[in-house]
């Protein structure tokens, strides 16, 4: 068996529950031999089989372990103002927004009751719609990155990507919602959707944009060669336009 059908393979029985030590240590040898575009391809095979996207998504631990430090490399290969660097930088300021929105729900969760005037809540407020702002980039990726991909055949892990896109929107329009009626909210009932959808923005965001640095962005830079596509990418990318928090945009 090849590289790709031997993954499937581990991942499929991975994703049954049939977790062993000696099956666990099988799939992290054969990730560390295995490039993105080979991981992806793999994932794909058991989409096509039918497995669905969501479950692949908790398989992500696996190259989770043997990928970190990575991104440094994948940064060596591409100059500033290329579409990956931007979409990059774009990450590392979402992920300080995620930081800052774990440390005030833990904050807001202290308090007995509302009160305007506390800075907490101005805060919220604000990043709520900082968070908000990335749909800029997530459009970039969906209608330029992600259509590039697909057109060389590698669908399976953008569908994830998707769907991801789509689940994590829901959740951040829900974030906007409470922060701006938390006056009009019972306050005990508002600290228990703002810690419910805290969590899962600041957990599932945070997975998201490790399997995008560490996955898709190497998978992408491997399969699209030619730099002339690059450049017309980076027009496409300029008329959607960027975000508030984009560097050098």
């Amino acid at each position: 068996m090849n590289k790709i059908d031997k993954l499937s393979n581990i991942l499929e029985k991975l994703n049954k529950g049939n977790i062993t030590p000696e099956l666990r240590n099988e799939a992290l040898e054969l990730v560390k031999n295995i490039n993105p575009l080979e991981l992806s391809m793999a994932e794909q095979k058991l989409i096509d089989k039918g497995m669905k996207p969501e479950d692949l998504r908790h398989l992500c631990d696996i190259h989770m372990e043997v990928l970190k430090g990575e991104l440094e490399k994948l940064k060596l290969k591409i100059d500033e103002g290329h579409v990956l660097e931007t979409l990059i930088s774009e990450h590392d300021r979402i992920l300080e927004f995620l930081t800052e929105l774990d440390s005030l729900n833990l904050k807001i969760q202290e308090m007995t009751n509302y009160s305007k005037d506390r800075e907490e809540f101005k805060k919220l407020r604000q990043l709520s719609l900082n968070i908000l702002d990335a749909e800029k980039h997530h459009q970039r990726e969906e209608e330029v990155l992600f259509l590039e991909m697909e057109g060389r055949e590698i669908t399976g892990p953008t569908r994830i990507m998707r769907m991801e896109h789509d689940n994590l929107r829901e959740r951040k329009n829900l974030l906007k919602e409470i922060s701006h009626n938390v006056e009009n909210m019972n306050f005990e009932r508002f600290k228990i959707k703002l810690d419910e959808v805290s969590k899962y923005i600041v957990f599932n965001l945070r997975d998201h944009i490790f399997k995008e640095n560490y996955i898709l962005y190497p998978t992408a830079l491997e399969s699209i060669e030619k730099i002339d596509t690059w450049d017309e990418m980076k027009n496409r990318c300029d008329e959607i336009g960027y975000c508030s928090f984009t560097p050098n945009k």
